[in-house]
């Protein structure tokens, strides 16, 4: 893994560089847009860019990747390199750009810190970007050799629905009419759509539906900016201009955070359109049978704006030991607790695995709960909508 003599380099720079990450991830998309402008409109996320969280999950992600090998030089990080491989592999990322980002990574680099870059430095840097991309790669790879779908594919869609004001579920069919790969509960799967500027962008939405149908199910959530972010462009256009019969492009489908065959306790907590993986897993559950308690958490601004409602009480009903619990901070009488989560007198099996998904102060508020209640770090998993900024933040 990592040289003896870069190691020291690395350990003894990284406060410079950990201390300026996100200046120079600024610089390094500047110039790397200003060079390939054609992977700013039909590869990365534009609002992300523009909210400047893509950059800051890209700064936590380096410099994760770079404490890690300094403090265990013989190790890598093989979980957060799993997420990040499968997010690559659902947008199609490509061996070769790789050098790319190299290039534009390091003359950020050069450009921020100045002197300090002398040749043993970059030599040191270059060395820990090689071993974090060549991993991303051969993981990538590995993907596409698993997968039996390559690049993205047409399919039709053939309903629709509106699951509440801001939520609608498209079901779709292959246009082709071929077969289709399977997939895991969790999975989500990148949907490439045209803009009116022209632009291609893509988005990962997961998947709503328990594997072994030929059809492929999500649901969307419409999403409003502030005077931070811009207004979601491919959630917008789907809920304004995507009807039964027009086509989109998927990927096929990708996501580690999936339930293996356990008969363990399981624990199922989201938070807004985060229970859109929690609703196919609680339908893959009850078809296999899983008898082990399964708590299922939820919370939202009220019953109305809850998506998936139904078939998150349907499929919880579904198994013989399931406990739905479901928080709404307005108008909860009758529907549920009113407020927070507050997991406090919610009883939590010995020997449960968690699995969580939805904003990243929700999913911290609730690690950190169910830490207290004596769940094991190491069995909490969790998806991240986006930019997984809970590396560019690590919790305490």
């Amino acid at each position: 893994m990592l040289s003896e003599q870069s190691a020291a380099t690395v350990r003894a720079t990284l406060p410079a560089v950990g201390a300026a990450i996100e200046r120079i991830t600024e610089r390094f998309y500047a110039r790397l847009f200003d060079a390939h402008p054609e992977l700013l409109r039909d590869l990365f996320n534009r609002g992300n860019q523009a909210a400047g969280t893509q950059r800051q999950a890209l700064a936590g992600s380096i410099a994760g990747f770079a404490t890690h090998l300094v403090a265990n030089p013989d190790q890598r990080p093989d979980l957060m390199l799993q997420r990040i491989a499968h997010k690559h592999a659902s947008l199609g990322v490509t061996p070769e750009q790789y050098p790319i980002v190299h290039e534009h990574l390091f003359a950020a680099i050069a450009e921020v810190l100045g002197d300090a870059v002398t040749p043993e430095v970059a030599d040191a840097w270059t060395e820990v970007y090689w071993l974090m991309a060549n991993a991303l790669i051969s993981i990538e790879k590995r993907l596409y050799e698993q997968s039996e779908q390559r690049g993205r594919r047409a399919w039709e869609v053939v309903e629709r629905t509106e699951e509440t004001a801001d939520v609608a579920t498209f079901r779709l069919r292959p246009a082709d009419g071929a077969p289709v790969p399977g997939y895991r509960a969790g999975q989500y799967v990148s949907v490439g759509v045209e803009l009116p500027d022209g632009a291609r962008q893509i988005r990962q939405y997961s998947l709503t539906a328990a594997p072994g149908s030929p059809e492929r199910q999500f649901a969307v959530k419409r999403v409003a900016g502030d005077a931070t972010t811009p207004d979601g462009e491919v959630s917008n256009h789907l809920h304004a201009h995507v009807r039964v019969g027009d086509v989109l492009q998927l990927s096929a489908p990708y996501g580690d955070l999936v339930i293996e065959e356990t008969e363990a306790p399981l624990l199922l907590a989201s938070a807004g359109i985060g229970v859109t993986p929690m609703i196919a897993m609680l339908e893959q559950l009850a078809l296999a049978g899983h008898r082990a308690p399964v708590t299922v958490i939820h919370a939202d601004r009220s019953p109305t704006t809850h998506a998936l409602r139904s078939d998150h009480q349907a499929y919880a009903s579904k198994l013989p030991d399931a406990r739905p619990v479901f928080f709404y901070e307005q108008d909860a009488e009758g529907a549920g607790r009113p407020g927070l989560v507050d997991l406090g007198d919610v009883e939590v099996p010995a020997g449960t695995r968690a699995y969580l998904c939805g904003p990243l102060p929700f999913m911290r508020a609730v690690r950190e709960q169910l830490i207290g209640k004596g769940v094991s770090p190491a069995d909490i998993h969790y998806e991240v909508f986006g930019p997984d900024l809970w590396l560019a933040q690590p919790a305490a």
